[in-house]
Formats: structure tokens, C-alpha cells, sequence
């Protein structure tokens, strides 16, 4: 004969509240602050209600939602459930609603009732915690800023700061920013006035209207901030985000915090700022002061190792390698330690072939067990094989790694592209490259590669085409604005459109180097020679190239500083001997430097 059910035991097996975490990923939520309070003890096993007054009916109904839920039918169990908890007022109820709502995503009821819940129970912390993060996660952003002031007011002193700073991530997949930046700035409103907040809270702000992209907007409150504490880390991780965006009135805010004391992963985000900016020399200064004061972190030492490699600073990249390998032990995960020694391989592989010990590069190459990197070290074996002047083994080798998506297919065509390239190929190159934006038309990034592929093969005409078809399709695409703009100063045509054009791309990116150096050469073809002797200063203390140092050394060729002209040319030889522009230019002049 059966066994007859044990009622009260199936129920302790329903009601057990569970950890919320599996309910919660079911919403595209960041936890962005501490996590929930657990509930009550009593929650653990039957609600206050059952155990107390052992009503049958309360009982009955809690059992049969859960077995209506568990046979398919969420919707009567929501509805059995948010019936049990408006009758018995308990919060494990009420949880327990808005738990299997979220399981069937339904969004709209679990929105119901957490509303109930949090009506019924007012003060509660959690239900206010449901309230905010389902609001969010249904893209009501207008109505979450009650719900997020009030999570601040129930937020401990000590956790406070933090979860400020973690604001932006609980909206970062709302689709009107500017609303959200709105809203949050007037939840904020209590900390924005709390001297012992204030700093943090603008940040906050700063950062929320940058998402925003509202980067004065997001000035303004980065200034704000550093008048009331210029040493906080998060404002200065906001003013590094705004100079990555281009707003050069943030660089004040970020020096004068480096003035001060700061902490090493500060400066290491710093350095990885400032390599992104392409501002390689700036970098080094900073990863040279980090490894002198800490010379027992892994990381700078592989990141000045990249911009030694770089510079052609070969023995002092493989010092600085060798360093990190005997410190790659202390990285914190496995992961990340397998993912620097990877690179670190690379690196090593890269010297080896720029000192063409081809077979030391392929050891090197060798050691890779790096699923991820498998790709890169496939292509770098390539390259070495075109460097040996086996381009068409090169290409093979390429066209042999297999292909299991289109973005894969579009990898493996650019990595034989870049082969084509580096071996002057640029017929082959500019063909294959258009079958690469046949992939992807409307990638401006890919039609500008088929524009310079197509200056080289010799197809002027084309280049300028497609050069103005990306600026008629993308207006702030600056990269097309300069290179259109070099390519006719270059050749003496067209120089006041030449200027123009470069000054243009100026306006998108202030400061940069290699759109300074080609206004300077337009400056140059126009006969201006003190400011173009300016602006290419400028631009090699900015970016010590070789192509600025050919156009440099020109300026001052023509300037009749020969000894200065020779030992930029000198320098930029040291850091890329084969430069095609270097080159040419010594050959042109007729001058051994």
C-alpha cells in the first residue's frame, strides 16, 4: 500500500525561502548595492499565520499555488499566492509572489505585487528593493525615484559611498539615458548636500549624464566634485572617462589628482588611459613611476613591455617580461594569470621576430595554450612565415583556420589582408579587402581600410571617393577628414581643401598627434614653415613616429637645421627602420642620416 502524503512535511518543503538569486537573474539587473536582508527567522519553515493559528484554508491555498506552479501554471499559483499574502500580511508571502512571477517573466504581475507588498508594508526595505530593481528592469525609469531615494535613506552610513557609486551599473540598460540621469540626479538630492557625500554623489551624477552623452554635463559635475574632494578615486576615474571622450577640459582634474597621493590600480587605469588615447609617452612616464614604487605588481610591467616592443626598446621589453613572468604567479585568478602569460609569449615572439630569429618566435609561439589566443598565435605564425618570404604558405596557413561564424570569416580576411600589406601586396590587399566590406557594408571602419588600401594600389580617384562617402555617411568619422585631407597635401593639390578638411578633424579630436602632423604638413606645402615647425614639434612630443619624424626632419631640412633634421630622422629610424614615408623622404632628399 502507498504511503499517505505527509501534509505538514510537503509543506516545510514549499515554504522554505529560498536564496533569491536564480529569481533575480532572470531580470537584466546589476546588483548594485548590499545584498537583501534575510527574511525573519520564522520565515525559514511556515509562515507566522499557518503556525499560529494552523488556519486550513490559508494553508490549503499556499500549498495548492505551489503545486499549481510546479505543475506548469504559474499564473494560479501567482494568483493563490499574492492572495495568501494580502490575507496573512507576511512578507515570505508576498516574496514568494513576486519570486514565482519573475519565474514565469512576467514582469506586470511581479510589478503588481511587489506594489501590494510594498503597500501593505510600507516601511519594509525589501519591498522596496523588489519595487526598484522591477522598475528598472521594465524600463519605467521615471517612476524609480522615490523607490531609489528611499534605498539610500534605508542604506547603513558605512555603505553609503558604495552604493552611490554603484548607481550607474543599476541602469546602465535603460533606454533614456537622459531620463535616467534626470531621475537620479533628483533622487540624489539629500547626498548632493551631505558634505560627507557630496564628491561621490556629483561623480555619480557626472557619470550618469555621460551615459547620457552629455560630456559637459558630465564636466560640470566632475568640477563640482573636485572643489569639494579632488582626491576621490571615483572622480578621477570620471574625468579619465571624459578625456577618453575626447573633453580635454577634464585633463586638469586628472593631473592634479595624479599630483597627489593615489593608489597604484589608480595609476595603472591611468597608464591604460592614456594608451588608449594613444598618448604612448605619457604612458610610459606613469608605468615608470608605478614599477618604481611597486615593482611587485605583474601588470605594469607587461603594459611597459608592450610600449617597449613599441618603440623597438627590445632588450628593455624583455627585461620588463621577465620581470612579469616571475611576478605573473600573484595575479589573483587563473585566468587572468594564463591570459597575461599569453600576451606576454606574444611579446616575446614579437621581438624574436623583429630580430629575425624566426625559429625562437615560433617557440615562443609554441607555448600558447590559450583557447582565445589560438587565432592570434595562428596569425602571428604567418606573418612569420611572409617575413621569411613565404607569403603564399603565409596565406595558406590563414586560410586553413576554420571559420564557424561570419565574424570569424571576417577575421580570418583581415589577418590575410594585413599580410598582403606588411609585404606591400597592395593590389591583392585593396581586392581582398573589398571582399571584407562586402561582408559588411555599412562598416565605416572597413571602407576606410579599403580607401588607404586603395591610395597604395595606386587608385587615387577611388580612395578620395570612398574617403567622401564616409563623411557623407558618418560626419564625425575624423579619421576620413585627416586622411583625405594628408593625402591631397601630400600631393600639393587642392591645399586650402587640404586644410580645411584636417582642421575639421581637429575639431573631433583635439590634440591628436597625427592629425597635427598633418597639418603641419599642409602648413608646410603652403609655405608657413614656422607653424608647421610648431605643429610637428608638437606632434613628435606628443608622438615620437617615425612618419612625424620624416615630416619634422623635413621642416627642419628646409630650414637649413640640418643637424636637427638628422637627428630626428636618426630617432625615427631607431623605432621603425622599414617606414615607408622615412624612407622615401631620405631617399627624395638624397640624405644618409
Amino acid at each position: 500500500m502507498r504511503r499517505g502524503l505527509d501534509y505538514y512535511g510537503l509543506m516545510l518543503h514549499f515554504l522554505r525561502i529560498r536564496h533569491l538569486s536564480w529569481a533575480l537573474a532572470l531580470l537584466p539587473l546589476a546588483s548594485w548595492a548590499q545584498p537583501a536582508s534575510r527574511p525573519p527567522a520564522r520565515a525559514a519553515a511556515l509562515p507566522q499565520a499557518i503556525t499560529e493559528a494552523l488556519n486550513a484554508e490559508l494553508f490549503y491555498e499556499v500549498l495548492l499555488s505551489e503545486l499549481s506552479t510546479s505543475a506548469g501554471d504559474p499564473g494560479t499559483g501567482y494568483a493563490l499566492m499574492l492572495d495568501a499574502a494580502r490575507r496573512s500580511d507576511d512578507s515570505a508571502l508576498y516574496r514568494r509572489a513576486v519570486e514565482i512571477a519573475l519565474q514565469a517573466r512576467s514582469g506586470d504581475s511581479a510589478l503588481a505585487a511587489v506594489r501590494t507588498w510594498k503597500n501593505a508594508q510600507p516601511q519594509s526595505r525589501d519591498a522596496n528593493r523588489f519595487l526598484l530593481q522591477i522598475l528598472v528592469a521594465l524600463n519605467r525609469t521615471g517612476d524609480t525615484a522615490e523607490p531609489l531615494r528611499q534605498e539610500l535613506a534605508y542604506t547603513a552610513a558605512p555603505n553609503k559611498a558604495a552604493a552611490l557609486q554603484a548607481i550607474p551599473q543599476l541602469y546602465a540598460r535603460t533606454s533614456d539615458k537622459a531620463l535616467a540621469a534626470s531621475v537620479v540626479e533628483q533622487a540624489l538630492q539629500d547626498a548632493l548636500n551631505d558634505p560627507a557625500l557630496s564628491a561621490i554623489a556629483w561623480s555619480t551624477v557626472g557619470r550618469m549624464r555621460l551615459a547620457a552623452n552629455d560630456p559637459m554635463g558630465a564636466l560640470a559635475a566632475a568640477q563640482t566634485a573636485q572643489t569639494l574632494s579632488p582626491s576621490a578615486d571615483n572622480l578621477a576615474l570620471l574625468a579619465l572617462e571624459l578625456v577618453a571622450e575626447g573633453v580635454s577640459a577634464a585633463e586638469p582634474i586628472v593631473t592634479r589628482y595624479f599630483e597627489g597621493h593615489t593608489t597604484p590600480d589608480m595609476r595603472l587605469a591611468y597608464a591604460r588611459s592614456l594608451v588608449g588615447q594613444q598618448r604612448y609617452a605619457e604612458a610610459a612616464v606613469q608605468l615608470d613611476i608605478l614599477t618604481k614604487e611597486k615593482p611587485d605588481l605583474p601588470d605594469p610591467w607587461l603594459l611597459q613591455a608592450t610600449l617597449q616592443v613599441q618603440d623597438n626598446r627590445l632588450d628593455a621589453a624583455q627585461a620588463s617580461l621577465q620581470r612579469f613572468t616571475a611576478l605573473a604567479e600573484q595575479l589573483p585568478q587563473e585566468e587572468a594569470r594564463k591570459a597575461g602569460l599569453t600576451q606576454a609569449y606574444l611579446l616575446h615572439a614579437q621581438i624574436a621576430e623583429k630580430r629575425q630569429r624566426f625559429d625562437e618566435a615560433e617557440a615562443w609561439l609554441a607555448r600558447i595554450d590559450n583557447s582565445d589566443e589560438l587565432f592570434g598565435a595562428q596569425v602571428r605564425r604567418a606573418s612569420l612565415l611572409a617575413r621569411q618570404g613565404r607569403l603564399s604558405h603565409a596565406r595558406a596557413l590563414i586560410q586553413s583556420l576554420p571559420a564557424a561564424t561570419p565574424e570569424d570569416e571576417r577575421m580570418k580576411l583581415s589577418a590575410e589582408v594585413q599580410l598582403l600589406r606588411n609585404a606591400q601586396q597592395y593590389q591583392d590587399a585593396y581586392e581582398l579587402q573589398g571582399r571584407l566590406v562586402a561582408l559588411a557594408p555599412q562598416d565605416n571602419d572597413l571602407l576606410y581600410d579599403q580607401a588607404m588600401l586603395a591610395e597604395k594600389a595606386g587608385h587615387q580617384e577611388v580612395m578620395e571617393q570612398l574617403l567622401r562617402k564616409i563623411i557623407a555617411r558618418q560626419p564625425d568619422y575624423h579619421h576620413a577628414y585627416n586622411a583625405l585631407g594628408y593625402v591631397l597635401a601630400d600631393r600639393g593639390v587642392q591645399l586650402e581643401e587640404a586644410r580645411q578638411l584636417i582642421e575639421k578633424a581637429l575639431e573631433y579630436a583635439p590634440g591628436d598627434p597625427y592629425i597635427t602632423d598633418s597639418l603641419g604638413w599642409v602648413q608646410f606645402r603652403l609655405g608657413n614653415l614656422s607653424r608647421a615647425l610648431e605643429l610637428l614639434e608638437s606632434a613628435y612630443k606628443k608622438r615620437p613616429d617615425a612618419e612625424i619624424a620624416a615630416h619634422l626632419g623635413e621642416v627642419l631640412w628646409t630650414l637649413q637645421q640640418q643637424d636637427a633634421a638628422r637627428n630626428i630622422w636618426r630617432e625615427g629610424l631607431r623605432q621603425s627602420p622599414d617606414n615607408e614615408v622615412l624612407q622615401g623622404t631620405l631617399r627624395r632628399l638624397g640624405v644618409q642620416p
